[in-house]
Protein backbone atom coordinates (compact mmCIF):
# COMPACT_ATOMS: atom_id res chain seq x y z
CA UNK A 1 0.00 0.00 0.00
CA UNK A 2 0.82 3.64 -0.38
CA UNK A 3 1.74 5.79 2.14
CA UNK A 4 -0.06 8.18 0.48
CA UNK A 5 -3.86 9.31 1.17
CA UNK A 6 -5.46 8.87 -2.20
CA UNK A 7 -8.02 10.82 -0.88
CA UNK A 8 -5.77 13.81 -0.94
CA UNK A 9 -4.48 13.18 -4.20
CA UNK A 10 -4.88 17.06 -5.25
CA UNK A 11 -1.93 17.92 -2.57
CA UNK A 12 0.62 15.04 -4.30
CA UNK A 13 -1.04 14.08 -7.56
CA UNK A 14 1.25 14.87 -10.30
CA UNK A 15 -1.24 15.56 -13.81
CA UNK A 16 -4.77 16.53 -14.82
CA UNK A 17 -5.63 14.80 -18.10
CA UNK A 18 -8.76 16.39 -19.38
CA UNK A 19 -11.10 15.11 -22.51
CA UNK A 20 -12.25 17.81 -25.02
CA UNK A 21 -15.78 17.20 -26.65
CA UNK A 22 -16.21 13.55 -25.18
CA UNK A 23 -20.41 14.55 -25.34
CA UNK A 24 -21.74 15.09 -28.68
CA UNK A 25 -24.12 17.62 -28.28
CA UNK A 26 -21.06 19.66 -26.64
CA UNK A 27 -19.26 19.68 -29.24
CA UNK A 28 -22.34 20.60 -31.20
CA UNK A 29 -23.41 23.63 -28.95
CA UNK A 30 -19.64 25.07 -30.05
CA UNK A 31 -19.64 24.51 -33.55
CA UNK A 32 -17.02 21.60 -33.41
CA UNK A 33 -16.47 18.48 -35.44
CA UNK A 34 -17.81 15.28 -33.22
CA UNK A 35 -14.14 13.57 -32.60
CA UNK A 36 -13.08 9.97 -33.89
CA UNK A 37 -10.47 9.64 -31.09
CA UNK A 38 -10.19 11.56 -28.04
CA UNK A 39 -9.01 15.09 -27.81
CA UNK A 40 -6.59 15.61 -25.12
CA UNK A 41 -4.92 18.61 -22.78
CA UNK A 42 -3.17 19.17 -19.72
CA UNK A 43 -4.10 21.53 -16.56
CA UNK A 44 -0.74 21.52 -13.98
CA UNK A 45 -1.49 20.52 -10.54
CA UNK A 46 -1.58 24.36 -9.26
CA UNK A 47 -5.20 24.48 -11.02
CA UNK A 48 -6.90 22.68 -8.50
CA UNK A 49 -9.03 24.50 -5.80
CA UNK A 50 -11.22 23.12 -3.18
CA UNK A 51 -14.76 24.19 -1.35
CA UNK A 52 -13.99 27.12 0.70
CA UNK A 53 -12.22 29.20 -1.72
CA UNK A 54 -13.20 31.10 -5.19
CA UNK A 55 -12.90 30.48 -8.50
CA UNK A 56 -10.75 33.45 -9.49
CA UNK A 57 -11.61 35.01 -13.02
CA UNK A 58 -8.53 35.17 -14.95
CA UNK A 59 -7.84 38.84 -15.72
CA UNK A 60 -7.00 38.44 -19.53
CA UNK A 61 -10.63 36.64 -20.04
CA UNK A 62 -14.49 38.31 -20.62
CA UNK A 63 -16.13 34.66 -20.91
CA UNK A 64 -14.93 32.56 -18.21
CA UNK A 65 -17.49 29.36 -18.68
CA UNK A 66 -18.09 26.46 -16.39
CA UNK A 67 -17.93 22.52 -17.72
CA UNK A 68 -19.02 19.98 -14.98
CA UNK A 69 -17.16 16.55 -15.32
CA UNK A 70 -17.32 13.29 -13.64
CA UNK A 71 -13.32 13.17 -12.57
CA UNK A 72 -11.46 9.59 -12.61
CA UNK A 73 -8.60 8.96 -9.69
CA UNK A 74 -6.24 6.78 -10.73
CA UNK A 75 -4.85 4.47 -8.01
CA UNK A 76 -2.59 2.24 -9.87
CA UNK A 77 -0.20 3.03 -12.52
CA UNK A 78 0.40 1.93 -15.59
CA UNK A 79 1.29 2.47 -19.35
CA UNK A 80 -0.51 1.05 -22.19
CA UNK A 81 -3.36 -0.33 -19.85
CA UNK A 82 -5.88 -2.95 -21.60
CA UNK A 83 -9.20 -1.72 -21.50
CA UNK A 84 -9.92 -5.08 -19.98
CA UNK A 85 -8.58 -4.74 -16.64
CA UNK A 86 -8.56 -0.41 -16.72
CA UNK A 87 -11.17 -0.22 -14.20
CA UNK A 88 -8.44 -2.13 -11.98
CA UNK A 89 -6.72 1.66 -12.08
CA UNK A 90 -9.38 3.49 -10.75
CA UNK A 91 -9.43 4.43 -7.16
CA UNK A 92 -12.11 6.53 -7.28
CA UNK A 93 -13.37 9.61 -8.73
CA UNK A 94 -14.72 13.40 -7.82
CA UNK A 95 -16.89 15.49 -9.36
CA UNK A 96 -14.78 18.58 -10.76
CA UNK A 97 -14.98 21.64 -12.54
CA UNK A 98 -12.97 22.88 -15.68
CA UNK A 99 -13.38 26.20 -16.03
CA UNK A 100 -12.36 28.03 -19.49
CA UNK A 101 -11.54 30.96 -20.81
CA UNK A 102 -13.54 30.58 -23.61
CA UNK A 103 -12.95 33.69 -25.70
CA UNK A 104 -9.22 32.90 -25.24
CA UNK A 105 -9.97 28.97 -26.29
CA UNK A 106 -11.23 29.93 -29.53
CA UNK A 107 -8.77 32.91 -30.48
CA UNK A 108 -6.19 29.68 -29.27
CA UNK A 109 -8.03 27.63 -31.63
CA UNK A 110 -8.22 30.38 -34.57
CA UNK A 111 -4.50 30.85 -34.24
CA UNK A 112 -3.74 26.84 -34.18
CA UNK A 113 -1.95 27.41 -30.93
CA UNK A 114 -2.66 25.30 -27.65
CA UNK A 115 -5.40 26.26 -24.80
CA UNK A 116 -3.05 26.34 -22.10
CA UNK A 117 -4.13 30.00 -21.24
CA UNK A 118 -7.58 29.14 -21.49
CA UNK A 119 -7.99 26.22 -19.13
CA UNK A 120 -4.58 25.81 -17.29
CA UNK A 121 -4.75 29.18 -14.99
CA UNK A 122 -4.70 29.10 -11.28
CA UNK A 123 -8.25 27.75 -9.95
CA UNK A 124 -9.32 26.13 -13.22
CA UNK A 125 -10.25 22.83 -11.69
CA UNK A 126 -12.36 22.70 -8.54
CA UNK A 127 -13.34 19.60 -7.48
CA UNK A 128 -15.40 18.11 -4.38
CA UNK A 129 -14.53 15.52 -1.92
CA UNK A 130 -12.88 12.23 -3.09
CA UNK A 131 -15.95 9.82 -4.03
CA UNK A 132 -14.33 5.77 -3.29
CA UNK A 133 -14.81 3.66 -6.37
CA UNK A 134 -17.62 1.21 -4.62
CA UNK A 135 -20.11 4.48 -3.83
CA UNK A 136 -20.22 4.49 -7.98
CA UNK A 137 -20.64 0.75 -9.11
CA UNK A 138 -22.00 2.34 -13.05
CA UNK A 139 -19.61 5.55 -13.66
CA UNK A 140 -20.74 5.03 -17.59
CA UNK A 141 -24.27 6.25 -15.77
CA UNK A 142 -24.70 8.96 -13.42
CA UNK A 143 -26.04 12.10 -13.85
CA UNK A 144 -24.20 15.11 -13.39
CA UNK A 145 -25.82 18.76 -13.37
CA UNK A 146 -24.70 22.25 -12.81
CA UNK A 147 -26.53 25.20 -11.67
CA UNK A 148 -25.12 29.07 -11.79
CA UNK A 149 -27.14 30.81 -9.28
CA UNK A 150 -29.73 28.35 -8.13
CA UNK A 151 -30.52 28.29 -12.51
CA UNK A 152 -29.96 24.98 -13.84
CA UNK A 153 -27.16 25.08 -16.61
CA UNK A 154 -26.34 21.83 -17.80
CA UNK A 155 -27.88 18.29 -16.95
CA UNK A 156 -26.23 15.16 -18.22
CA UNK A 157 -25.52 11.49 -18.17
CA UNK A 158 -22.30 9.98 -18.46
CA UNK A 159 -24.23 7.53 -20.63
CA UNK A 160 -23.64 10.01 -23.73
CA UNK A 161 -20.15 9.99 -23.33
CA UNK A 162 -18.85 9.45 -27.19
CA UNK A 163 -15.43 7.24 -25.18
CA UNK A 164 -15.88 5.43 -22.16
CA UNK A 165 -13.55 5.15 -18.68
CA UNK A 166 -11.84 2.10 -19.83
CA UNK A 167 -11.46 3.25 -23.57
CA UNK A 168 -10.03 6.51 -22.32
CA UNK A 169 -7.50 4.88 -19.80
CA UNK A 170 -6.55 3.14 -22.59
CA UNK A 171 -5.56 5.45 -24.81
CA UNK A 172 -4.17 7.97 -22.85
CA UNK A 173 -1.90 5.32 -20.90
CA UNK A 174 -0.36 4.12 -24.86
CA UNK A 175 0.82 8.12 -25.10
CA UNK A 176 1.25 9.29 -21.44
CA UNK A 177 1.93 7.25 -19.07
CA UNK A 178 -0.83 7.08 -15.68
CA UNK A 179 0.60 7.60 -11.80
CA UNK A 180 -1.33 7.07 -9.16
CA UNK A 181 -3.08 10.54 -8.28
CA UNK A 182 -3.44 11.35 -11.75
CA UNK A 183 -6.57 12.94 -12.67
CA UNK A 184 -8.64 12.63 -16.27
CA UNK A 185 -11.87 14.45 -16.52
CA UNK A 186 -14.45 12.48 -18.61
CA UNK A 187 -15.73 15.90 -20.55
CA UNK A 188 -18.72 17.91 -20.07
CA UNK A 189 -22.55 17.51 -20.74
CA UNK A 190 -24.18 20.45 -23.45
CA UNK A 191 -25.39 23.95 -21.52
CA UNK A 192 -22.37 25.63 -20.92
CA UNK A 193 -22.22 29.00 -20.03
CA UNK A 194 -20.40 32.30 -19.22
CA UNK A 195 -20.21 33.49 -15.53
CA UNK A 196 -19.44 36.64 -13.64
CA UNK A 197 -17.63 37.74 -10.57
CA UNK A 198 -19.64 36.86 -7.38
CA UNK A 199 -21.75 34.11 -9.18
CA UNK A 200 -22.52 31.19 -6.95
CA UNK A 201 -21.75 27.41 -8.87
CA UNK A 202 -23.16 24.76 -7.35
CA UNK A 203 -22.85 21.26 -8.94
CA UNK A 204 -23.79 17.54 -8.23
CA UNK A 205 -23.58 13.69 -9.17
CA UNK A 206 -27.29 12.85 -8.04
CA UNK A 207 -27.54 10.83 -5.18
CA UNK A 208 -23.52 11.04 -4.45
CA UNK A 209 -22.11 14.63 -3.76
CA UNK A 210 -22.55 18.36 -4.03
CA UNK A 211 -20.59 21.08 -4.29
CA UNK A 212 -20.39 25.07 -4.08
CA UNK A 213 -18.30 27.77 -5.24
CA UNK A 214 -18.15 31.54 -5.78
CA UNK A 215 -16.73 33.47 -8.68
CA UNK A 216 -14.42 36.22 -7.63
CA UNK A 217 -11.76 38.66 -9.37
CA UNK A 218 -8.13 38.00 -7.83
CA UNK A 219 -7.42 41.46 -5.41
Amino acid sequence: MSARNIARFWEWGRKIICVGRNYADHAIELKNAIPSEPVLFLKPPSAYVREGSPILLPFYTSSLHHEVELGVVIGKGGTAIPQSSAMEHVAGYVLCLDMTARDVQDECKSKGLPWTLAKAFNTSCPISDFIPKEKIPDPGSINLWLKVNDIVKQNGSTSQMIFSIPYLINYISEIISLEEGDLILTGTPKGVSSVQEQDELQAGIDGIVTMTFKVDRKS
